[in-house]
């Protein structure tokens, strides 16, 4: 198991230093602290990613946090994965250009 965790359905009020004390609770250690934000409003998008030292660290964070009520909402607390593909962006996907294509 890695040590990147993707941590969603975060109050769009919570900030960086929040996430990090939470996920250092019992003396866990926090490498790194990510959340996303919208690129054209700077607004946060819910989510984000937390590194933790090690991967039995990452493991206990994701017992104890998956589903811990975090400013009112339930954490979604998993492993982070590599992203795939690229966004969407195939027929129909929104990536053509505007208008119409005769076949």
């Amino acid at each position: 198991m890695g040590t990147r965790l993707y941590v969603g359905n975060l109050p769009f009020s919570a900030d960086s230093e929040e996430v990090r004390q939470l996920f250092s609770q019992n003396e866990r250690t926090v490498t790194d602290v990510h959340l996303v934000t919208d690129r054209e409003t700077g607004r946060p998008r819910g989510f984000g990613f937390v590194e933790m030292s090690t991967s039995d660290e990452a493991e206990a964070a994701i017992r104890e946090l998956d589903g811990y009520s975090f400013g009112g909402r339930p954490l979604k607390v998993n492993e982070a994965r590599e992203r795939t593909g690229g966004g969407g962006r195939g027929p129909g996907g929104g990536g053509g250009g505007g208008g119409f294509r005769r076949y």
